[in-house]
């Protein structure tokens, strides 16, 4: 499948079959993929939990709003967070970045508010999310992302400290009598002369 086939197909995934599961080779795949997943400066500010076990899916599911049920029935379930421990952050590119990427950092980026410094590292996030969401089509397997989640419970729940839960993405593969997949329900979007201009 070409990538517009690719586009065209995959869809935000509203009912799982709680018995079909992603096998342990196509995670080792998605695994890199968020490992390897582009970032400014490389800075990589996140940490990425990926749930099987159904008695966390059971304690998170309760954290999720109207997603709950898609977090109970999906094969797995991917919690993206983001560094919010500031020192925590300069020591890690400290150690991992080259000199011209932590000059970047202590030039442009550190003397902003820390609220802007935040935001700049949560955006580098969703582009792992756009890769995962588009490896996860490339396999064939279904995906939700979920901005609606209760982020300070997640983080709770899963123990993270110097990080905190931005979103979550199930992953599985869709119920046969989900109503939004686009053989269903067609894709609805804003026509491409109103979202793209050539200059």
């Amino acid at each position: 499948m070409n990538i517009t086939e690719l586009i065209n197909t995959r869809y935000t995934t509203k009912t799982y079959n709680s018995q079909k599961k992603v096998t342990q080779e196509q995670l080792n795949i998605l695994e890199e993929v968020l490992q390897k997943s582009p970032s400014s400066i490389n800075s990589q500010p996140w940490k990425f939990i990926i749930i099987e076990d159904q008695k966390m899916k059971d304690k998170l599911s309760d954290a999720s709003y109207f997603n709950k049920q898609k977090v109970l029935d999906s094969s797995h379930l991917i919690v993206f967070s983001s560094i919010n421990n500031l020192s925590y952050f300069e020591q890690q590119i400290n150690t991992y970045l080259p000199e011209g990427a932590i000059n970047y950092y202590n030039n442009l980026v550190k003397p902003l508010p820390e609220e802007n410094i935040k935001s700049w590292l949560n955006h580098q996030v969703y582009i792992a999310l756009g890769m995962l969401l588009s490896a996860c089509a490339s396999l064939g397997i279904d995906s939700t992302p979920m901005e609606g989640i209760e982020k300070d419970k997640y983080s709770e729940i899963l123990g993270l400290e110097n990080h905190g839960a931005l979103f979550a993405v199930a992953i599985g593969y869709r119920d046969p009598s989900d109503k939004n997949q686009p053989s269903i329900t067609p894709k609805n979007r804003i026509p491409k002369e109103e979202v793209i201009t050539h200059i």
